[in-house]
């Protein structure tokens, strides 16, 4: 009768500290980003005037001496290029997903009919050198494995200072036992974020705890602004770095290890 009662009592912390426990980075890894103001999808304006994830937008988040995060997905003929959306319409127009297009076609579309268009990652990552520490975002599709591989053979020829994140913790996953040395996050918000955004509840409910976080062992979390669960917290406490997006404002900035901005100038630095 002990045991079963002690099983009952130990059995549930135990497996909530084996779900959520994150995984442990060098302190020069961390270091890196740490008090970092992080430009969201580069330096772009909010009228969109210079466009997100554009070239443009970058160059200038360089040239504040900003870190920049970004989003990779690929097209349909597995080039890596920089967008954020599944589909076209709300930057570009056209109603189709970005993997229904060959790069020879994307790059016919303006970003908000200016003159800039979706990059490669290839031309990001040779536009802004090796000047500022970069968040790459793999979005999640039909082909994870393969971007994940071409993402990552890309960093490895690049002499900047970066890490990766995702939603998908298979994703993170990929890089932790193909590319461990890379600094990786998981990418979260609350439950009821997940599935306003279109998840189910018990996907969302996962997610929004990082219960999954036993398969990734993500070194930072990427928490959207406001509430958070005790996994996060929990995660956070035992040694996840704590990173926030996105922030819009001086009032807004949040006590936190890194933080990604837009539509304000905060110093290069926080901390």
């Amino acid at each position: 009768m002990l045991y079963v009662i002690l099983a009952v009592l130990l059995v549930p912390p135990l497996l909530f500290v084996y779900f959520t426990l994150p995984g442990h980075a060098k302190k020069d890894k961390k270091a890196q980003f740490y008090g970092r103001n992080i430009a969201h999808r580069g330096l772009y304006e909010s009228d969109q005037s210079v466009p997100e994830n554009s070239l443009c937008a970058f160059k200038r988040a360089v040239e504040h001496g900003y870190g920049i995060e970004l989003d990779v997905q690929l097209s349909a003929d597995g080039q890596v290029v920089v967008f954020h959306d599944d589909t076209l319409s709300r930057v570009c127009g056209p109603d189709k997903r970005v993997d229904e297009l060959d790069y020879e076609e994307l790059r016919k579309l303006p970003l908000y009919g200016s003159d800039e268009r979706i990059p490669l990652f290839s031309e990001v990552l040779q536009t802004i050198g090796d000047n500022t520490p970069l968040i790459v975002e793999l979005k999640t599709g039909k082909r994870n494995k393969e971007l994940c591989e071409k993402t990552y053979e890309l960093l490895s020829a690049y002499n900047g200072v970066y890490c990766i994140e995702s939603f998908d913790p298979f994703i993170v996953k990929w890089f932790r036992f193909h590319a461990h040395r890379v600094l990786r996050g998981q990418l979260a918000q609350t439950p009821g974020d997940f599935v306003k955004s279109g998840t189910s509840k018990p996907v969302g409910f996962i997610l929004g705890n990082v219960l999954f976080n036993f398969l990734a062992r993500p070194h930072f979390i990427a928490h959207k602004q406001g509430k958070k669960t005790p996994a996060v917290k929990f995660a956070e406490k035992t040694g996840a770095m704590d990173v926030i997006w996105t922030v819009r404002g001086e009032k807004d900035q949040p006590d936190c290890d890194v933080i990604i901005f837009e539509h304000y100038r905060p110093d290069i630095r926080f901390r």
